[in-house]
């Protein structure tokens, strides 16, 4: 079990984030990505989120995006976030990523 940040500001999407990963068995907080406390992995929106930001903290960041929108991704990328999907993949596998980012 892990302590997992999720900078998710989206609602709708926020609760099914932090459902899953729950049903995972980790610990979830709803963080800001000012301020995500002692979180061992970072789940953020690079649409929404200062990829940057988020990089900074020096834990494994998962970031995901829009499928439309490629610049959000190579900005996140840049910025040094280790792992960055569509939404869609972070929607399917999100369990699994987590996974291989913690080991």
């Amino acid at each position: 079990m892990a302590k997992i940040a999720a900078v998710v500001p989206d609602l709708m999407l926020q609760s099914r984030v932090a459902e899953t990963l729950r049903a995972a068995g980790h610990e979830v907080a709803i963080a800001s990505a000012g301020d995500i406390g002692d979180a061992e992995l970072i789940v953020a929106d690079v649409n929404e989120v200062d990829a940057s930001a988020v990089a900074a903290y020096g834990v494994p960041v998962l970031g995901f995006h829009q499928h439309t929108d490629p610049e959000s991704k190579k900005r996140a990328e840049e910025a040094g976030v280790a792992l960055v999907v569509p939404r869609s993949r972070l929607m399917r596998e999100m369990p699994e990523l987590v996974d291989g980012l913690l080991s």
